[in-house]
């Protein structure tokens, strides 16, 4: 019994995928095959386009797959999120020409807008209460208001330097996303168990990328503010130097609160201070 998972095959989301399988302790020989397996999990592995992947997964062939939200949210398919992966980070914006007079959405009303992502327009048009024509196109989005077939566009921005190089500006975030990990509702037992198991390596890998282990000396008289700077996990681990009146901290910090907390350690007379990357976190 194997789990299975469908990936892209090319694309923003293929070496994430792969990257982080390979974080999880998990073999995969790609070598140009669109199927494969690993022989140190019981994984097998699909390589597909990405526009497939949610299909494959809702119709069974595969257990499992990570696709962009974008994606899913554009197909409106349902598949149950199980977990935000924290790569292929990147928003789905509208975006018009770099002269255009722009003040609020307003001006997209009865305007052309070209998209590969028409159900997501057409939602946020509603919402918003604009009327606009959708023009659905399949790729080379940006190109269409310098050709003359749209007034805007709306599409997949991460950088926004595709969007400069064809004369266009971003105007308006309609939503953010990320590669998420997604399941058919209903899995067998056993797969149900081991998709928990690679649940289990995934969330150790992305809770260690979010925190650095941390080492530094402290006089012994400082311990107890030193520990309220440092709550860690549970609490700070303090062992013994040499030097009589000294001791050394370990902890954990979360990578948003790093550099604030650093500054009162040292503050607190901290010295030495080593930061380390956490390769796994198992809580």
């Amino acid at each position: 019994m194997k789990l299975k998972l469908a990936v892209q095959k090319s694309g923003r989301l293929n070496e994430g995928s792969l990257s982080l399988l390979k974080a999880c302790g998990i073999d995969i020989i790609t070598g140009g095959k669109l199927k494969t397996e690993s022989d140190n999990f019981p994984l097998e592995v699909y390589f597909l386009r990405d526009d497939d992947i949610p299909q494959y997964v809702e119709a069974g062939i595969a257990d499992i797959g990570i696709v962009g939200e974008n994606l899913l949210l554009e197909q409106n398919t349902s598949l149950k999120v199980v977990e935000q992966l924290g790569f292929g980070k990147c928003r789905l914006s509208l975006a018009v020409e770099k002269n255009a007079d722009y003040k609020d959405l307003s001006y997209f009303r009865n305007m052309r807008i070209a998209t590969s992502y028409p159900f997501l327009l057409g939602e946020f048009l509603k919402k918003n209460n604009l009327q606009a024509e959708i023009h659905e196109i399949s790729g080379s989005v940006e190109i269409a208001p310098s050709i003359g077939v749209a007034d805007a566009i709306c599409d997949l921005v991460s950088s926004g330097s595709t969007l400069m190089q064809n004369g266009l500006k971003e105007v308006a975030v309609m939503l953010k996303s990320e590669a998420v990990l997604v399941r058919k509702k209903i899995l067998a037992p056993e797969i149900e168990a081991l998709l928990d198991k690679l649940l289990f390596r995934i969330r150790a890998v992305r809770k260690a990328n979010h925190n650095k282990y941390i080492l530094l000396n402290i006089p012994t008289n400082k311990l107890d503010s030193i520990c309220k700077i440092l709550p860690g996990m549970k609490s700070p681990t303090v062992l013994p130097l040499a030097e009589e009146g000294w001791c050394s901290v370990h902890s954990v910090l979360h990578e948003d609160d790093f550099w604030e907390i650093i500054e009162q350690l040292k503050n607190e007379g901290a010295q030495g201070i080593l930061v380390v990357p956490i390769e796994k976190m198992i809580l």
